[in-house]
């Protein structure tokens, strides 16, 4: 079973470790302690748990099959006369789409504004990162 302290845990979600605290000691997430007394937290109930959150916070419409959607903020446009280059920043994922010109200034897309990134892919490639060693 794999157990993430709390620091890693709250990079998963996307959260401070301060956040993540407050979720564990309020019963929301339950942790443990490891062999030298630092807190984990089971890999299955941090599985759990963010699956609730994101259900929790899911905007999808009932006529949409995309199920990748990101919210964040627009950090960029960049337009010519036919395409536009939107980049969204969502926590810690930066979202690059390119789109016409036309559905860019229909959305009236600009620095600051709030987006979400919806994302549909027949092709999503998945690498398992072994916990304890860096992945580039």
């Amino acid at each position: 079973m794999t157990m993430f302290r709390i620091g890693e845990a709250a990079e998963l979600l996307g959260v401070s470790a301060d956040t993540l605290r407050r979720w564990v000691d309020s019963g929301r997430l339950a942790a443990g302690r490891d062999d030298n007394g630092h807190r984990v937290i089971d890999g299955v109930d941090l599985a759990a748990f963010a699956r609730a959150q994101a259900a929790e916070a899911e905007e999808r419409s009932d006529g949409s099959s995309a199920r990748n959607r990101l919210r964040g903020i627009v950090t960029a446009v960049v337009k010519d006369t036919v395409m536009a280059q939107v980049d969204i920043q969502a926590g810690p994922f930066r979202i690059v789409s390119l789109m016409s010109r036309e559905a860019a200034d229909e959305l009236d897309l600009q620095v600051g504004s709030l987006a979400v990134a919806v994302i549909k892919s027949t092709t999503v490639v998945v690498e398992r990162v072994d916990k304890g060693r860096s992945h580039s």
